[in-house]
């Protein structure tokens, strides 16, 4: 499964759901007409079928066939929104191309080797992307904003499941 957006509740009171998309357009995930919800730590997936759905300013609206009132989708409030990689293009190896989706959860590390935090979103500004990384050992649980440009992406290594940088941890 790849992790396409997670659930952050219920819109309105007829069922409809609000997600959070991790796609690289905000309505990339309307072109699949079959979901799963869960969670990557549980690996317990179940299908939800797509009914509609819009783009809502940075997050959809959507309608799943099998959530009919509020309270229902209540219960999906934090689950993952995951397809399967089959679902995806192919994408090509000598160029070392990678789904955002494949990110989260990557370790950050600088040129110092320090670890500045795991990935845990992407952001789309108009100018660049920009790594969302939450460093946890930091007080306050701290997120930091990396500019995704190749001047300081210096290695994406999905083996290793990190990403080096060249970003000191008090910018």
């Amino acid at each position: 499964m790849i992790v396409m957006g997670h659930i952050l509740g219920p819109f309105g009171t007829r069922g409809w759901v609000k997600v959070c998309p991790y796609t690289e357009y905000i309505d990339g995930l309307l072109q699949y007409s079959s979901w799963w919800l869960g969670t990557e730590e549980t690996a317990n997936w179940h299908k939800a079928e797509l009914v509609t759905g819009h783009v809502n300013g940075n997050n959809l609206n959507v309608k799943l066939a099998e959530y009919s009132d509020r309270e229902q989708v209540f219960q999906l409030k934090g689950l993952q929104v995951a397809v399967p990689r089959s679902y995806l293009p192919v994408l090509s190896d000598e160029q070392g191309d990678y789904y955002w989706s494949d990110l989260i959860g990557k370790d950050v590390i600088n040129l110092k080797s320090h670890h500045l935090g795991k990935i845990i979103g992407l952001l789309e500004t108009g100018a660049n992307d920009v790594l969302r990384v939450q460093n946890d050992s930091m007080k306050d649980s701290k997120e930091i904003l990396i500019p995704f440009i190749k001047q300081i992406i210096i290695q994406v290594d999905l083996d290793k499941s990190r990403v080096i940088v060249d970003w000191e941890l008090d910018f």
